[in-house]
C-alpha cells in the first residue's frame, strides 16, 4: 500500500457543530477507513481535495429552521458520492429538498425505540426494533421529493430516510454514540455496502504517514518537544523522534502539579525510548508562584499554559534555535476547547490548545490531533512503547491544579499526592486499575467534622473518582466493589494526616465532566 492509497478511501465529515463530530470520525476510523473533518463552510474544491468516496453531515446545536442556521456552502449533491445526514444533517438535507421541517411537539432526548425497514441497505442485518440515541427538538414532518421513510419512533414518524437513486440517506438519531445499540452496524453498512470502502487505515499506516509528514515539514530544522510523561505526550515524542531523531529536543517540565514520584518515572521512560537526550526542568516554584491566589478554573488553565510556553521559549534560547514546538494534543482536547470548523460550543479550554499566544515564535506540530485515546494507544503499541505506559490512565495537562478546586497551596498538593497514591496503588493491587478508564482523587475545598479516638477533628474531605469509557467523550461512574471502597477509605484516613472524610463521585459525563475543573 502506498502512503496515499488510504486517502483515496476518505469519508469527508462536514461539521455543523455537534460535540460528536469527531466521534463520528473515530467510529469510521475504527473500521479502518480514513475520515477527515471539514467545516460546513468548505467549498467544493476543498471537499474534492480530500478524494471523498462518501460524505457525512454531522449533527449540530442549531435549529435548522432559523434564518442564521448553518448551511452547506458547497453543492455536495453534484459529486455523485453517497451522503449520510445525521440529526441536523438529515434535517438540512430534507429542508434543502423541499420537505416541511419544524419544531416538534414531542421532543426526544436519550434512548428511544425505533422501528426500521430492514430492507434498507442502511439497516441490513439489524433488527426491526432497536434502541437508538435521540437528541432533537426539531423533526422532519414530510418526506423530501424522491425519498422514502425507513424508520420511525413513537414521537418521530420520519426517523430515517433514503433516496436510493441518488444514494442519499438520513438518520434523525446518532449512530456514532455508544448508546445506539446497532450504531456500528449502521455505519458499517454505509461505509462498506453503500460507499464501497476498503479497510486500509491502520495505526501502522498512520504512524508511517505522520513520520514522513513530520520529516518533510521539519527538514533540517530542530524541534522542541513538550513531554509530560502521559500516554499522549510519550507516543507523540516517540513518533517525532522516529521522524527527526536528534533534531528533537524533548523537554520534561516538573511543574509541581505532578503525582507522587512521577518526575523520576518520566525521565526513566524518556531516556530508554528516545534517541534524543531529554532535558529536565524543575519549574515547580515558578508555576506555584504564578498560581498563587488564583481560584478560577479557567484562569488556572490559562496561567499554566502561559507558564509552559514561557519555559519552552526559555529552553529554546538555551538549547536552540528551534523552529517547531511539538505537542500531544488529541481530538478531545480540541473538541472541548473550540470547534474544529463547525459552530460548536466551547466547554472548557485546554492548555495545549487554549493558551498559546498569537505571537508565539514556534510553528506547532501536533501529530496526534486527529486521534482519540484508544487510537493513540494503538499507535504507541506499534511504536514499541511498553504496555505499562500505554495502559496508563489519562492525566490532565494542568495536572493536580484541576483536582484542587479553588486556590492552590503546596501543602494541599502534597496531601492530595498521598491520597491519590493510596487509591491508585489499591486499584492495581486488586486488579481493578485496567477495569476503569480513569481514576483519581480530588481534594475538596471543604472541611468536615470527625471523631478520631475520643477527640473531635475538623479536617479535609477528599473525593475519589473512577469512570468507565471508551473515548472520553461520554463516561459512566465505575461500580467499584463496596469492600474495596471501604478498605481504601480507611487506609486514606488512617495514613494521611489531615483527612477525615472520603466520598465517592457517582456522576456520569454528561452532565458532569470527568475532571472536577
Amino acid at each position: 500500500m502506498t502512503d496515499r492509497e488510504w486517502e483515496g478511501e476518505s469519508i469527508v465529515i462536514l461539521d455543523f457543530g455537534s460535540q460528536y463530530t469527531q466521534l463520528i470520525a473515530r467510529k469510521i476510523r475504527a473500521e479502518k477507513v480514513f475520515s477527515t473533518i471539514l467545516p460546513n463552510s468548505a467549498n467544493l474544491e476543498e471537499i474534492k481535495a480530500s478524494n471523498p468516496v462518501g460524505i457525512v453531515l454531522s449533527g449540530g446545536p442549531a435549529n435548522v429552521t432559523e434564518t442564521e442556521a448553518p448551511d452547506l456552502a458547497a453543492d455536495i449533491f453534484s459529486l455523485g458520492v453517497p451522503i449520510l445526514g445525521i440529526c441536523y444533517g438529515m434535517q438540512l438535507i430534507s429542508i434543502r429538498r423541499g420537505a416541511d421541517v419544524d419544531r416538534s411537539d414531542h421532543r426526544e432526548f436519550g434512548k428511544t425505540m425505533v422501528s426500521v425497514d430492514t430492507g434498507s441497505p442502511l439497516f441490513r442485518g439489524t433488527p426491526a426494533g432497536q434502541k437508538v440515541w435521540m437528541s432533537h427538538g426539531v423533526r422532519v414532518n414530510t418526506l423530501p421529493a424522491g425519498f422514502e421513510a425507513v424508520a420511525f419512533s413513537e414521537g418521530c414518524p420520519i426517523a430515517a430516510v433514503q433516496n436510493i437513486s441518488e444514494m442519499i440517506f438520513g438518520l434523525q438519531f446518532h449512530p456514532e454514540v455508544y448508546h445506539t445499540d446497532h450504531g456500528r452496524e449502521i455505519l458499517r453498512n454505509f461505509l462498506f455496502t453503500i460507499c464501497g470502502c476498503r479497510p486500509v487505515w491502520t495505526s501502522e499506516s498512520f504512524a508511517d504517514l505522520e513520520t514522513a509528514r513530520i520529516r518533510e515539514k521539519v527538514g533540517d530544522s530542530r524541534v522542541l518537544c513538550a513531554v509530560s510523561g502521559g500516554v499522549d505526550s510519550s507516543v507523540m515524542a516517540v513518533l517525532v523522534d522516529r521522524a527527526v531523531g536528534r533534531q528533537l529536543c524533548p523537554v520534561f517540565v516538573d511543574n509541581g502539579l505532578l503525582r507522587d514520584r512521577e518526575a523520576e518515572e518520566v525521565m526513566d521512560l524518556l531516556s530508554e525510548y528516545l534517541t534524543a537526550d531529554p532535558v529536565f526542568v524543575d519549574a515547580s516554584d515558578e508555576f506555584l508562584k504564578r498560581l498563587d491566589g488564583i481560584s478560577d478554573a479557567e484562569s488556572k488553565r490559562k496561567v499554566i499554559g502561559k507558564c509552559f510556553i514561557d519555559i519552552f521559549e526559555e529552553q529554546s534560547r538555551i538549547h536552540g534555535p528551534f523552529d517547531f514546538l511539538a505537542q500531544g494534543t488529541l481530538y478531545p482536547d480540541v473538541i472541548e476547547s473550540r470547534s474544529t470548523g463547525g459552530p460548536s460550543s466551547t466547554i472548557k479550554s485546554h492548555h495545549n490548545v487554549g493558551g498559546l499566544p498569537e505571537n508565539m515564535r514556534f510553528e506547532l506540530i501536533e501529530p496526534l490531533a486527529l486521534l482519540f485515546k484508544d487510537e493513540v494507544r494503538e499507535v504507541g503499541r506499534f511504536l514499541g512503547l511498553p504496555e505499562k505506559q500505554i495502559a496508563r490512565h489519562p492525566f490532565p495537562g494542568p495536572g493536580l491544579a484541576v483536582r484542587v478546586p479553588g486556590a492552590i497551596r503546596k501543602p494541599d498538593l502534597d496531601l492530595l499526592r498521598k491520597v491519590d497514591r493510596i487509591f491508585i496503588d489499591g486499584l492495581k493491587r486488586e486488579n481493578l486499575y485496567h477495569e476503569v478508564w480513569q481514576a483519581f482523587a480530588v481534594l475538596l475545598p471543604v472541611k468536615s467534622v470527625g471523631v478520631m479516638g475520643d477527640e473531635r477533628t475538623y479536617q479535609n474531605a477528599v473525593a475519589l473518582r473512577a469512570v468507565t469509557s471508551t473515548d472520553g467523550m461520554t463516561a459512566d461512574w465505575a461500580r467499584l466493589p463496596y469492600d474495596f471502597l471501604q478498605d481504601v477509605s480507611n487506609e486514606i484516613i488512617n495514613r494521611v494526616d489531615g483527612v477525615n472524610r472520603v466520598v465517592y463521585d457517582i456522576s456520569s459525563k454528561p452532565p458532569s465532566t470527568i475532571e472536577w475543573e
